[in-house]
């Protein structure tokens, strides 16, 4: 099977596919007990994204245990900044940690080595692409530099992102620099996952919401753009869906202005602001994460509601984030056959 046949695929081509294709953000994750166990197996949390067996295995875990419509590559977006060498690491009950970067260690940043250390990513997905089901889209991904950016600057997750926001403002030409940095590093990540074996791949702009009209226009439009032309010109057939949470009204000219094939929609926008997109090209969302770990109506009420507002247009079913630990297995699989029409 081509990776054109792939239900996915075809959304992003601009067909609609009834029922939509489905899965999940952070489908591979702790609200699975046999990721925890593969986790515990791994040591640390890098290690895990490191070791192209475990990443593989972690991956398959929902395709097994749901059949999804596609497989995400397990990684994480910091895995750009270790590759930099800022001393990325994951504190249990913490999240990530840094060394915090000032203007000085933006301008002396040297991305020689970023591609050797990112060749186990590499070697996992194409074993990924060889395990799942052929007709199962492989996604890969990379952090938006804005939201990579913030963990950088400040060293850690923030609130609201003060420390990156108020940096930006007091070093305006090193924060251009760091976000073109990022740009282009994430740009030659994105293609060699394309040519290692993913299908599509995913931008994730989180913590987009943050941000007024001038400053998405500048951090978060600006640099998605420039990694998404940079992927296009050398990969014309890729497929790139582009996520900037909490953006709002800003997304009614996200689309055009990065070029991405579709936009991910998070829990917050209205359906009717949805259908709205939707009539410039394909969605993807945007169940709240939260209706999954209630289960019951609520899970059911808020399926209905996204396919009856988007499903007889080009739609991806998924959250409008990632799944979070305390989701039930049980109604992820509910959701599954919701989705599909197989419990009505």
């Amino acid at each position: 099977m081509s990776a054109k046949s792939r239900k996915i695929v075809e959304v992003l081509n601009g067909k609609t596919v009834s029922p939509p294709p489905v899965w999940l953000m952070r489908q591979a994750g702790r609200h699975l007990p046999e990721y925890r166990a593969t986790r515990a197996e791994a040591g640390s949390f890098l290690d895990l994204c490191y070791s192209p067996a475990l990443a593989t295995e972690v991956t398959l875990q929902p395709i097994r245990r749901y059949g999804f419509d596609a497989a995400i590559l397990f990684s994480d977006i910091l895995v750009i900044p270790d590759a930099l060498k800022r001393n990325v690491r994951f504190e249990e009950g913490h999240g990530p940690r840094l060394d915090p970067i000032d203007a000085d260690g933006i301008f002396a940043l040297k991305g020689d080595d970023v591609h050797n250390h990112l060749q186990p990513v590499m070697e996992a997905v194409g074993r990924i692409r060889q395990a799942v089901p052929q007709e199962t889209a492989l996604i890969g991904f990379c952090g938006a530099p804005w939201t990579v950016a913030t963990y950088m600057i400040a060293g850690q997750g923030t609130p609201d992102q003060a420390p990156a926001r108020l940096f930006a403002y007091k070093e305006p030409r090193a924060f251009a620099q760091l976000l073109d940095v990022l740009a282009e590093l994430s740009a030659d990540y994105l293609v060699a996952q394309i040519d290692a074996g993913v299908d599509v791949v995913q931008i994730f702009d989180s913590w987009a919401g943050v941000l007024g009209e001038k400053e998405f226009a500048e951090y978060a439009v600006r640099p998605v753009r420039r990694i998404i032309d940079s992927v296009k010109s050398r990969r014309p057939h890729a497929k790139v869906i582009a996520f900037a949470k909490g953006a709002g009204l800003l997304l009614k000219t996200y689309r055009q202005e990065t070029r991405a094939d579709a936009i991910g929609l998070d829990w917050s926008v209205p359906l009717s602001f949805a259908a709205d997109l939707q009539k410039d090209g394909p969605v993807q969302g945007n169940l709240d994460p939260m209706r999954v770990v209630a289960g019951g109506v609520a899970l059911d009420e808020g399926i209905d509601a996204i396919l009856q507002a988007l499903g007889n247009g080009p739609l991806i079913f998924n959250l409008g984030h990632g799944i979070t630990p305390q989701a039930d297995p049980e109604n992820v699989m509910r959701l599954v056959a919701r989705v599909r029409g197989e419990n009505q």
